[in-house]
C-alpha cells in the first residue's frame, strides 16, 4: 500500500461534525438511542439542563461539533471515557457557549468508539450521556449513480491507495485518492476494509474496527470512511484461541481468569517486550449458546474477558455463538453481528492474507422466543460467501501470498490409520472442495479451525494444510471443575490450550502452547505396564461394569512393557526416536483413546453418580505411537523432533506411575 499526495484537510475552528439521530445496532456495550441521550438529573447543582448527547457522531479528530444543552460555561470540561476500556480517556475543550449550546473540539488523537461523556467544573463531575464516535476523513467525496456507499480510507490524513473494500458481496479497492465506491444492495448491514499489512484500525476494546455499520435505506448513498494507523507487522505474532465455552458454570469464568488469561497474557507480553506485534484470532464458540438464557451469560457477556487479553482480537463465529430462539440461521447470527461484526471478512498482516469465514448454518430446529431449540446446524459454507471469498482472493495477484483461513468447523475429519499406519483423510465440511477449488491458485495455504476439542493435521491438498487446534477450555471446563481431576485435558489428551503463529515475512512457523506448561511441553509418554483403568483405583463411588464402558482396552492389565507416546502437534514431517539402552526401538503410529482423558473425564462423571456427556468423552486419535520396551524397569530416551528443527526429550525413568497428575 502507498500513500498518495492527495491530503485531507481537517476542519479545524469553525468546520462542524455531523452528528446522526437515527438508531443504531448494538455494539458490545454501548447503549444508543434514536432520540439521543438526556439523562441528566434537573437538580445537578451544576445549572445544566437540557442536554442531548446525539447516539453517533461522525467527525474527524481535531474538529468542532456542537452539543445542545443550557447552562455550560466556559472552562468545563469534558472528558470522553471509553465504554469497553475505563482507563482509556480524553479530553476536550469548549470552543464557545451559547445559551443553548456548547461548540467542542473533538480530541486529536481520539479513535472511533463508544465514549462515556463527563462534564467537570471546579472539581464536580456530571455524566452527560454515551455516544458511538465514527472518526471520519472529514472530506465530501461527490456521488456516482448507482453507487450506494462511499468513502475515504486514510492514514495521518492521506488517502491510502489500494485498500479492499467490501459490503460482503461487492468487492472494490480505494482509487489513487484513497476513495472507494461500492455498488451495494446493503444485505450485510455493514461496509468493511481488509486492512492492509503494516497498517492497524482503532479498536473498540480489543476488538478492531475495520467495519462500519449501514444504517440508511437501499436507496440512500452513505459515506463510510476508515482510518487506518501506520505499524509494523511484517513480522508479528497470532495465538489462535478455539472453543473458550465460557457460560458462568463448572467454575468456567474462575479457571479462565486464573489459568487461561495469565497464560496467554505472559506469551503476548514476552513477544511484545520484544518489539513484535501480537494478535489474537478466536477460532468460534466463545459462548455457549445453551447457557445464553439459562444462566445469562451471552456475546456481550463475553466482552470484558475479550478485553483482558493484552492484544487485539479478531473474531470468529461458531456454532454455539447462535441466538438459540431463533430457528433461522440469519436471524440467529443478527446478535453477534450486532454486537461483535461482520461474520466473514479478511484482513492483512505484514505478507499474509487472512480470510474468517464462517462456515455453520444454523438449523436450530424448534427455537423461538423463550424456546431455546434444538441448536441443531449443516457445517457447510453458504454459496454468497464462496462468492465473496474469490472476489476477495482475486484480489491478491501474487498467488505465492500466504493465504490463511479462519473457521470454526474442521474441514477435515479427524484423520484415520490404514493397516500400515498410514494416515488416511476425508472430508467433513459438506461442500470441502468448493472451499478447496476456491484456493488452488495459491503456493501456500493454512486452514486454521476449532470445534472438535482435539489437535490434528491434515496435509492432503499441495500447498493446503489444515491445523485444528484443540479447546482453551479443554473439556469444555469439566476435568479443571472444583472437585475434579485438577487438570486441563482435552478429549485427545491434548492438554487446553493455543496455537503460536510466528511470521516473519512469509515465513511462518507454528506450534501447540499448552497451557500452564512452558512451549517445549510437546509429548506426554505412558509406561501402559502401570495404565489399568479400574473403577476401584479411579472412580470408587462407580461400578466396574460402568467403568469398563469407557475404559476401552486399558480396562484389563497389559504388562507387555508397551510405552505409548501422544503427541499433540504431530504432523507427518516431525520425527520420533526412543531408545533403550542405546538401541533405537521400533516405533508404531496407532489410533486409540487416551488413558488421561478417560480418568480426568469419565470416571470423574462416573464417581459422583452422572453418565458421562457422548460429545465429551474420549475418542481416538491418531497422534499416538507405540514402543515396546525389553524389560518393565529400564529408561527410555525419548527425542521428537518437529518440522522446525525443534527437539522435545524425555528421559523416561520406568516404571511411570499413572495418575491424573501425570505430565
Amino acid at each position: 500500500m502507498k500513500h498518495t499526495r492527495r491530503k485531507f484537510m481537517k476542519t479545524g475552528i469553525g468546520g462542524l461534525a455531523s452528528v446522526t439521530t437515527f438508531n443504531i445496532p448494538f455494539f458490545g456495550l454501548i447503549s444508543c438511542s434514536s432520540d439521543g441521550n438526556n439523562d441528566v438529573p434537573l437538580d445537578n447543582g451544576l445549572g445544566i439542563t437540557g442536554v442531548s448527547v446525539p447516539p453517533v457522531i461522525n467527525a474527524s479528530a481535531g474538529s468542532e461539533f456542537i452539543l445542545n444543552g443550557k447552562g455550560f460555561k466556559t472552562g468545563d470540561q469534558i472528558e470522553w471515557i471509553s465504554t469497553s476500556d475505563d482507563s482509556k480517556k480524553f479530553l476536550s475543550s469548549i470552543g464557545s457557549t451559547t445559551e443553548t449550546s456548547v461548540t467542542l473540539v473533538l480530541p486529536t488523537e481520539i479513535p472511533s468508539g463508544g465514549y462515556r461523556l463527563v462534564l467537570s467544573r471546579n472539581g464536580e463531575t456530571l455524566a452527560m450521556g454515551s455516544v458511538q464516535l465514527n472518526i471520519v476523513a472529514d472530506s465530501d467525496v461527490p456521488d456516482i449513480e448507482g453507487m450506494t456507499i462511499k468513502g475515504v480510507v486514510f492514514s495521518s490524513g492521506v488517502g491510502v491507495a489500494g485498500v479492499v473494500v467490501s459490503d460482503g458481496h461487492e468487492v472494490t479497492t480505494t482509487n489513487e485518492d484513497g476513495i472507494y465506491y461500492l455498488p451495494s444492495g446493503k444485505e450485510s448491514g455493514f461496509v468493511y476494509i481488509s486492512v492492509p499489512g503494516n497498517y492497524e484500525v482503532p479498536t473498540n476494546g480489543n476488538a478492531p474496527q475495520f467495519f462500519k455499520r449501514l444504517s440508511a435505506s437501499v436507496e440512500t448513498v452513505e459515506q463510510h470512511d476508515f482510518s487506518l494507523i501506520e505499524a509494523d507487522n511484517m513480522e508479528h505474532v497470532v495465538l489462535t484461541m478455539a472453543d473458550w465455552h465460557l457460560a458462568n458454570r463448572n467454575n468456567d469464568l474462575e479457571q479462565f481468569q486464573n489459568m487461561v488469561l495469565p497464560d496467554v497474557n505472559a506469551m503476548i507480553d514476552s513477544y511484545a517486550a520484544a518489539g513484535t506485534k501480537v494478535y489474537v484470532l478466536t477460532l468460534g464458540d466463545m459462548t455457549w449458546d445453551l447457557y445464553w438464557y439459562s444462566n445469562g451469560f451471552g456475546l456481550n457477556d463475553y466482552i470484558p474477558y475479550m478485553n483482558q487479553l493484552h492484544s487485539p482480537v479478531f473474531n470468529v463465529i461458531g456454532n454455539h455463538d447462535y441466538d438459540p430462539y431463533f430457528a433461522n440461521d440469519r436471524l440467529a447470527e443478527d446478535r453477534y453481528r450486532n454486537i461483535l461484526g461482520p461474520t466473514y471478512y479478511s484482513f492483512n498482516l505484514g505478507q499474509i492474507h487472512y480470510v474468517v469465514l464462517d462456515d455453520v448454518e444454523y438449523l436450530n430446529t424448534g427455537g423461538s422466543q423463550g424456546t431455546v431449540g434444538s441448536r441443531n446446524y449443516r457445517e457447510r459454507l453458504a454459496t454468497e460467501q464462496l462468492e465473496w471469498l474469490k472476489k476477495d482472493l482475486a484480489m491478491i495477484t501474487d498467488k505465492s501470498t500466504p493465504i490463511v483461513i479462519a473457521t470454526h468447523t474442521p474441514v477435515y475429519a479427524n484423520p484415520s490409520l490404514d493397516g500400515s499406519g498410514d494416515q488416511v483423510d476425508s472430508y467433513k465440511l459438506d461442500n470441502a472442495p468448493d472451499l478447496m477449488a476456491c484456493l488452488q491458485e495459491f503456493s501456500t495455504v493454512h486452514i486454521l479451525t476449532g470445534h472438535t476439542h482435539i489437535n490434528y493435521t491434515v496435509e492432503e491438498d499441495p500447498g493446503i494444510m489444515e491445523h485444528n487446534t484443540a479447546a482453551i477450555c479443554a473439556t469444555w471446563w469439566w476435568t479443571g471443575r472444583e472437585g475434579y481431576a485438577g487438570n486441563h485435558i482435552c478429549k485427545d489428551g491434548s492438554p487446553g490450550g493455543y496455537g503460536i503463529w510466528e511470521i516473519n515475512g512469509a515465513s511462518m512457523q507454528w506450534q501447540y502452547k499448552s497451557i500452564g506448561f512452558e512451549t517445549d511441553y510437546q509429548f506426554r509418554a505412558y509406561d501402559l505396564n502401570t495404565v489399568h483403568i479400574t473403577a476401584a483405583e479411579f472412580a470408587p463411588n462407580a461400578s466396574e461394569g460402568d467403568m469398563e464402558q469407557y475404559a476401552g482396552p486399558y480396562a484389563l492389565p497389559n504388562l507387555n512393557n508397551e510405552v505409548l507416546i501422544n503427541i499433540w502437534g504431530y504432523d507427518e514431517q516431525w520425527q520420533i526416536e526412543v531408545s533403550e539402552n542405546g538401541q533405537l526401538l521400533d516405533i508404531s503410529r496407532v489410533k486409540m483413546m487416551d488413558p488421561l482423558h478417560i480418568i480426568s473425564y469419565e470416571a470423574k462423571r462416573l464417581n459422583v453418580g452422572a453418565q458421562p456427556t457422548g460429545s465429551f468423552a474420549t475418542n481416538e486419535t491418531a497422534h499416538l505411537f507405540k514402543v515396546t520396551a525389553s524389560a518393565p524397569d529400564s529408561t527410555l530416551e525419548i527425542k521428537v523432533t518437529d518440522r522446525f528443527g525443534r527437539v522435545y526429550t524425555e528421559s523416561m525413568q520406568r516404571p511411570k506411575a499413572f495418575s491424573t497428575a501425570i505430565t
